[in-house]
């Protein structure tokens, strides 16, 4: 919807320190197999600004959104009500949805599994996502930055973090989260390799439900196929990778007394993570 040399010259006319600082973290960056690592000291000189408010907003010659007639800021859940096609209520929808009875509303469901039924609402946005709801006064919109800053005064991730993470390898997303107990979905991708590790405090099961996974239990490896599982014990180094040509999937069961991130121990690394 914009292209990479406008956007380059929005922060270039309102943020030219950020754009430098940018600049150098890649020039002083290394390549690794399946990703590209910024400098950490260049990139930690970066200041936070906020794209809508200080470089879309300050910035006088941004080429804007054209839609039919008319041109329009992307700014927030109002304006993308504004943008999207809406019925003769006012309506406009997204995802597996349904609206009875309603006016000027914006509904909206990012996961496939979660529908959304809105019944008589009017001025009203609702976005349900994997994690969290969000249900708002359109009119209200505008307070929500401060809404957001509560929950993370709440220690509540959802108001930081998205529920699928993004790494060299692939990307991993958590479905369900219990008192002893963890279950994950993983992609790796092809030529995909995580690190020799071991963890402290849980085990862990696989189970491929797609593609191929390299397995490295201790000082076997082995090839697992979809529909195959392993058991890795509590402290055993272990290892998955994709040697195949599509993504591999698997879904991991974690049992133990502490599931976090932080509990592993990383032997080997292609990613330079060690």
């Amino acid at each position: 919807m914009m292209r990479h040399s406008d956007l380059i010259t929005a922060f270039d006319n309102t943020a030219p320190e950020l754009v430098e600082v940018c600049r150098r973290a890649v020039s002083e960056g290394t390549a690794e197999p399946g990703a590209f690592l910024c400098d950490a000291a260049a990139y930690s000189q970066a200041k936070k600004l906020d794209f809508v408010e200080d470089i879309i907003g300050k910035d006088t010659h941004r080429p804007r959104i054209a839609h039919k007639t008319r041109c329009l800021d992307l700014d927030g859940w109002d304006a993308l009500w504004s943008f999207s096609a809406r019925d003769a209520d006012g309506v406009a929808t997204s995802g597996d949805v349904l609206a009875v009875k309603c006016r000027d509303t914006l509904l909206r469901s990012d996961d496939g599994a979660i529908q959304v039924l809105g019944l008589g609402l009017t001025n009203v946005v609702a976005v349900a996502m994997r994690d969290a709801v969000l249900f708002a006064d359109r009119s209200k919109l505008d307070e929500l930055p401060e809404a957001l800053a509560q929950l993370q005064r709440q220690s509540k991730t959802q108001a930081t973090e998205y529920p699928r993470y993004h790494r060299p390898w692939g990307w991993y997303e958590s479905l369900i989260v219990g008192g002893r107990f963890q279950v994950k979905r993983i992609m790796v991708k092809p030529g995909g390799v995580l690190s020799l590790q071991s963890h402290v405090h849980r085990s862990e099961h696989w189970i491929v439900v797609g593609g191929t996974a390299e397995v490295t239990i201790g000082e076997e490896v082995s090839l697992v196929s979809e529909n195959g599982s392993v058991y890795i014990p509590v402290g055993t180094v272990h290892r998955m990778a994709n040697p195949g040509k599509v993504p591999m999937y698997l879904i991991e069961v974690q049992t133990g007394t502490y599931l976090g991130e932080d509990d592993i121990r990383r032997y080997e690394d292609i990613y330079s993570r060690c």
